[in-house]
């Protein structure tokens, strides 16, 4: 298979993003000489995703911590709902994962082994509102979990929450009361994960806004407050903006270092690797000093232009680096993510369906991806609202994805394809009517309430049909994308081209093949797809 970007500099050095993909508000815990890693997953599942690695650089995803969203078996794609924000730890020999769902609660799986499987979720404290939820356990034995709040659904943020938690962590003990209020220092604080050092408690917080905030770290003798804050991590002079919500990890021979993401639009929250370093006044410096920080006498007056300067301004405090030595750890052979799918064996870990998908609509057998059109939840009839879209995170920055589609059993009223998914999605498909076989281009647009789509070109199409997406890096944070189709000979026909794709809410744009009804009905027809091909562009990150 193609190898896409690649982190590990193969000189003992790495380059910063470590992970070029959508690895939304990370976490990572350290046991033994393995690193373990998820992130969120929203509504895509399996979800919960488990990376890990010997040396923080190079990771590979091994499976996933959730099956499928109990909560939102036969709905339609619950887009930016679901899985916030997890934290992952071990303890007792239990390697668990907490994670808020914002209408829902606070939720818990766990395992005695990470690599599966995992016991089902356990709602650990219903309510609307509680998210980003990481738990603690002390040294006398109590167990906590803090957590931030969504202003969508409770009507404040930058707040942090603390409940007691029962031993084993399955289930409130007591109240939920604010921890920190950071309204006025810290706004949008968010994302916290909770440590302990040297009599110290420490909570790492984002802060400022996800495209140009920055990291907080809160401190205080006693779990309940009261708390010191500083903040550790700015963009300063670098090109990374908005250093986000990560994890402090220390490795075997005693460095520390921070794992945190950026976002990077189209792309989505890619992952960064920070060195860290103790300070004699007990606070943490993370990444490097800044060579070009701002100066404090140039901040102008005023509460907007001020904080749009300290968001850049990092004299007090670490930027992020963009290559620097690896960990010490064994020699790893550099990793890649896998975009490729030969469909001759399990589907690849790398597919991720939109929602819960039907029973059975996915097949994998003989070099071939059977895809059902089944019917859509509550009468849908587009993509946005298609729960067995097949899909995959974008992996680098530049590349073209090739694959092939045999409608010989579409019936009429039933479309299958491929997409480039985000805040607008654009796919190319093959649809059949009572006239025949015929290639569309479509593209959404916003429209209350969902997506609409709009076909803006066709061509003849045959039973077997190639197709092609070409996406095109324009710049830091964006680009452009093609779609053509073929026969199974002859030349390519261009239908689409220029298309921009964006993120959408917190995820990036994503690659997707799909079989589905156009009219939300059930056919029973369904489309075969051939060998997945992304080969990449080299383009510098």
């Amino acid at each position: 298979m193609d190898k896409l970007y690649q982190a590990d500099l193969g000189n003992g050095t790495y380059q910063n993003p470590v992970l070029l993909c959508d690895y939304s508000d990370p976490d990572a815990i350290r046991v033994g000489d393995t690193y373990y890693l998820t992130a969120s997953t929203f509504n895509y599942v399996p979800g919960l995703p488990i990376l890990t690695s010997k040396d923080m650089v190079n990771w590979t995803l091994r499976g996933y911590a959730l099956e499928r969203v109990p909560e939102y078996e036969g709905l339609a794609p619950q887009h930016a709902k679901g899985v916030w924000a997890p934290a992952i730890r071990y303890h007792d020999g239990w390697f668990t994962i907490y994670y808020g769902m914002p209408d829902e609660g606070i939720f818990c799986v766990r395992t005695r082994d990470p690599l599966g499987p995992w016991e089902p979720p356990v709602c650990v404290l219903p309510g609307k509102g509680l998210i980003d939820s990481c738990p603690f356990w002390d040294d006398d034995g109590r167990a906590w979990l803090v957590h931030g709040y969504a202003k969508s659904r409770i009507g404040f943020k930058s707040v942090l929450g603390i409940f007691p938690l029962s031993a084993d962590g399955l289930r409130a003990l007591g109240p939920d009361r604010i921890l920190f209020d950071g309204q006025v220092t810290q706004p949008t604080l968010e994302g916290p994960k909770v440590y302990k050092r040297a009599g110290w408690y420490y909570i790492f917080a984002p802060a400022g806004g996800v495209a140009t905030g920055w990291q907080t770290v809160l401190r205080s003798r006693s779990i309940l407050g009261p708390w010191e804050e500083k903040v550790v991590l700015k963009q300063g002079s670098s090109v990374v903006n908005g250093p986000h919500q990560g994890a402090w990890v220390t490795a075997p021979d005693g460095s520390d270092w921070f794992l945190h993401f950026q976002s990077r639009g189209l792309y989505g929250r890619i992952l960064h690797l920070q060195p860290m370093r103790w300070q004699e006044d007990g606070w943490p410096f993370v990444g490097q000093v800044d060579a070009h920080p701002v100066p404090p006498e140039t901040i102008p007056a005023g509460e907007d232009a001020r904080a749009a300067a300290l968001q850049a301004n990092a004299a007090d405090c670490g930027i992020p680096v963009m290559t620097f030595t690896k960990p010490a750890g064994p020699a790893c052979a550099p990793t890649s993510e896998q975009a490729s799918d030969d469909f001759t064996g399990p589907l690849g870990l790398q597919w991720q369906f939109m929602g819960n998908p039907p029973a059975d609509c996915c097949r994998v057998e003989s070099g071939a991806l059977a895809l059902r059109a089944c019917a859509l939840p509550s009468g849908g009839t587009t993509l946005w609202q298609c729960p067995q879209a097949l899909t995959q995170k974008v992996a680098c920055l530049a590349f073209t994805a090739e694959t092939t589609v045999d409608a010989t059993m579409l019936r009429p009223g039933e479309q299958a394809g491929l997409a480039l998914i985000g805040g607008q999605y654009a796919y190319l498909a093959v649809r059949r009517s009572a006239e025949g076989l015929q290639a569309v281009y479509v593209e959404s647009q916003n429209a209350p309430g969902g997506k609409a789509e709009q076909v803006l070109a066709t061509a003849p199409a045959g039973e077997r049909l190639r197709l092609r997406l070409t996406l095109r890096n324009t710049g830091y944070a964006e680009a452009e994308a093609d779609f053509a189709c073929a026969g199974e000979t002859g030349a390519w026909t261009t239908l689409g081209t220029g298309f921009s794709p964006s993120r959408h809410t917190w995820v990036g744009a994503r690659l997707g093949l799909f079989c589905m009804p156009m009219d939300g009905g059930a056919h029973g027809g369904h489309a075969v797809f051939g060998p997945f091909r992304v080969v990449p562009e080299e383009v510098a990150p």
